[in-house]
C-alpha cells in the first residue's frame, strides 16, 4: 500500500486489515493529504488501534517532483483523521525509504504483488527511476486518482491525488505503457468513486455489526465535532474521522456524506470483479495555463497508442458498503470483543 493516510485511507487500510485473504508486506507514507511524517504516524498508530502484528511502514518523499508540496487538512483534519486523535505509536519506521521498499519487494516476489495506491504517485515514480522492470514485476497496480468524463474535486478538471504531483503520475503511465495488457494499471476514478457514497446508516450498520454500544446514531443535526461514545474503539475511530468528512461534503453543498474512494479501490484491488472497466491510453496534461494535472483517456485510439490502463466505469456501490460493513464490523467486534 501507498497512502497520504488520510480519513478515507484510513478506512482503505482497515478494510484490507480485515479482509483475511489480503497479506499487507508493507505501508509506503507518500506526502498528500498532510505532510508524510504525519501520514506516517497516521499509518503507526492505525496498526496500534487495530492490534495489528508488525507490519513494515516507510517514509516516503516528502515533496513532489516538481512543485511545491499542497495538503488539505480542510479536508481531513489537522492530523489527516477528522476528529479522531491518535496517541503517539512506540512502533518504528523501516530504515529503508518507500521508493526502496516498493522496489525490494517486487524483486523479491515477482508477478505477485498487487500494488495499492490511495495518494500520489511520488513514490512509485522514484521506484521507478530506481527499477525500470516494476511494471513487469508487479503482478497488478491499482490506483485511486483521476477524472476522466467527470469534473475535477480540486479545480474543474483535476483530481486531488494527480493534483498534488501531475509529473508523478504521467511517469507512472508512461512507463506501464510497457506492461503487458493483464498487467495495466486499474485506475479508479472519480467518475465512479464519488458514486460511492457513505452515509450515516452505514456507520450505523457498522456499529451494529461490531455490536458497539450505545446506539451508535450520526446525524445532519449533530453539532459539529461532536464525539463519538462508541464501546468499540474502531467504531469511535471511524465515527469520529468520517464525521468530519461527513461535516466536510455538506460544507461544500453536496449532502452529508463522504465519498469512499480509497476502501473502493481497496476492495477493487482485492477483488477487480467488483468493478466494470474499460481500456484506454491515459496521458496528464503537464502544460496547459487552467488544465495543468488533467487525466486525459483516448478511449477511441486517436493518439494510436496501445492502452495503459484499464480504468473503472462500473460497479455496485450497494455490494460494496455490504462487504465493508461486514468485514470492518467483524473484525472491530474480532479485535475488541464486547469493546474490550
Amino acid at each position: 500500500m501507498d497512502v497520504d493516510t488520510g480519513i478515507d485511507d484510513s478506512l482503505g487500510l482497515l478494510y484490507l486489515l480485515a479482509s483475511p485473504q489480503a497479506e499487507i508486506l508493507g505501508i509506503a507514507s507518500t506526502a498528500g493529504n498532510v505532510p508524510a511524517p504525519q501520514v506516517a504516524a497516521n499509518n503507526l498508530a492505525l496498526l496500534d488501534l487495530c492490534r495489528a502484528p508488525d507490519i513494515e511502514i516507510t517514509l516516503g518523499a516528502e515533496q513532489p517532483l516538481a512543485i511545491p508540496l499542497r495538503t488539505t487538512e480542510d479536508t481531513h483534519g489537522p492530523q489527516g483523521v477528522g476528529y479522531a486523535e491518535f496517541p503517539p505509536s512506540r512502533r518504528t519506521l523501516s530504515a529503508r525509504s518507500a521508493a526502496h521498499m516498493w522496489v525490494d519487494l517486487v524483486r523479491e516476489h515477482p508477478g505477485e504483488i498487487v500494488g495499492l495506491c490511495t495518494g500520489p504517485l511520488t513514490n512509485l515514480a522514484l521506484a521507478l527511476r530506481l527499477e525500470p522492470q516494476l511494471p513487469q514485476l508487479l503482478r497488478r497496480l491499482v490506483v485511486m486518482g483521476g477524472a476522466f468524463n467527470h469534473p475535477g474535486n480540486t479545480t474543474p478538471t483535476n483530481e486531488w491525488n494527480v493534483h498534488v504531483d501531475p509529473e508523478a503520475w504521467k511517469e507512472v503511465f508512461d512507463a506501464f505503457s510497457a506492461a503487458p495488457a493483464d498487467r495495466r494499471p486499474l485506475v479508479c476514478a472519480l467518475d465512479i468513486t464519488e458514486t460511492i457514497e457513505m452515509h450515516p446508516h452505514h456507520l450505523i450498520r457498522l456499529a451494529e455489526r461490531a455490536d458497539s454500544v450505545p446506539r451508535q446514531e450520526v446525524s445532519e443535526s449533530d453539532t459539529p465535532g461532536t464525539r463519538s461514545k462508541a464501546s468499540n474503539p474502531i467504531v469511535r475511530y471511524l465515527t469520529d474521522a468520517v464525521r468530519f468528512y461527513f461535516e466536510f461534503h455538506r460544507q461544500y453543498d453536496q449532502g452529508y456524506l463522504a465519498h469512499m474512494h480509497d476502501p473502493f479501490a481497496a476492495a477493487v484491488a482485492l477483488d477487480p470483479g467488483l468493478a466494470t472497466t474499460r481500456p484506454a491510453t491515459i496521458d496528464v496534461e503537464l502544460g496547459g495555463t487552467i488544465t495543468r494535472g488533467t487525466t486525459v483517456a483516448d478511449w477511441a485510439r486517436m493518439w494510436h497508442r496501445e492502452p495503459n490502463a484499464d480504468i473503472v466505469i462500473g460497479t455496485d456501490p450497494a455490494e460494496f458498503f455490504d462487504r465493508l460493513i461486514a468485514r470492518v464490523g467483524d473484525f472491530a467486534r474480532e479485535v475488541y470483543p464486547a469493546g474490550q
